[in-house]
């Protein structure tokens, strides 16, 4: 096993870790692969993320982290509310049109959606969907950390996850559980 030891933060050596080496480690932490979407009064727009996660279950509250240079920034910080839709395996070509910089009508295009009780797009297909409005949003560097009070679930239990890992696209298979 290949160890790497880039920097170590001492009291003698405080923290100053290089951009890239922390964009490299970050590459080594899998996430599922999100597609995050709004519709309202500025309009219908939509990104691919792995910057999502839960926070608590009581209220059902998950964070999703937007770079403020983003495009599509004002029309979620406008709209007020947004969709997390976790990709299956079959979306992996979605995923880099939502990802890139594609148009937006075309973004949309290449799916079927539907809507929950937002309004925001929901993913046909897509493994589980977090319909949200946004509670809070927290500015952190060059992103925002938005805060997202979920008030409906749609889920699908028979297909495969998408993760992100070391710069590619993984397969996650359902399997049985052990014990």
């Amino acid at each position: 096993m290949q160890r790497a030891h880039l920097n170590i933060v001492t009291p003698e050596r405080p923290l100053c870790v290089p951009k890239q080496d922390y964009r490299d480690a970050m590459a080594r932490l899998g996430a599922a692969v999100n597609i995050v979407t709004t519709d309202g009064p500025q309009g219908r727009a939509g990104f691919t993320a792995t910057a999502v996660c839960s926070v608590t279950d009581e209220p059902p509250t998950l964070l999703v982290c937007l770079n403020r240079s983003a495009s599509v920034y004002p029309v979620f910080k406008a709209n007020g509310t947004l969709c997390v839709n976790t990709l299956s395996s079959e979306h992996k070509t979605l995923s880099n049109v939502f990802g890139g910089k594609t148009d937006m009508g075309e973004r949309f295009a290449a799916a079927r959606w539907s809507t929950l009780v937002t309004g925001s797009p929901v993913l046909d297909g897509a493994v589980v969907s977090f319909d949200c409005r946004i509670a809070a949003v927290n500015t952190v560097g060059t992103h925002d950390v938005i805060l997202c009070e979920v008030v409906a679930i749609e889920r699908q239990d028979d297909v495969n996850g998408l993760v992100y890992f070391n710069r590619g696209y993984h397969d996650l298979l359902t399997s049985a559980s052990c014990g």
